[in-house]
């Protein structure tokens, strides 16, 4: 006789005892610089998949350097199974994003 097992391909939520209902919240400093952004990325590395939201309103200038830590951000979120948004992005950044092509990327 052949016994029938059935499987599920679903998976636990998240680690025991840890509350992912509540997105991770991230904030970039003014000018983030090359150790902000692999901090950031350390602390996507370390929580389990979820909603993440990053303020980027205290961005001093629209500049190709914030564009390159949102862009690193989102590629280390992506990678972790992560899901990213950016608020709070002025008119400048903005419009950088768009002229670079990574505004619909970014979610902005």
């Amino acid at each position: 006789m052949i016994e029938s097992v059935a499987m599920s391909s679903v998976r636990p939520g998240g680690l025991p005892g840890v509350d992912t209902s509540q997105p991770l919240v991230m904030t970039l400093p003014a000018r983030p610089g090359p150790e902000d952004v692999a901090r950031l990325c350390a602390e996507l590395a370390a929580a389990p998949p979820g909603e993440v939201v990053c303020e980027v309103g205290a961005l001093t200038g629209a500049d190709l350097t914030a564009v390159d830590a949102l862009a690193r951000l989102k590629l280390a979120a992506s990678r972790r199974g992560h899901r990213i948004r950016f608020e709070g992005a002025g008119p400048g950044l903005r419009t950088l994003l768009h002229l670079t092509g990574l505004a619909e990327t970014l979610g902005l």
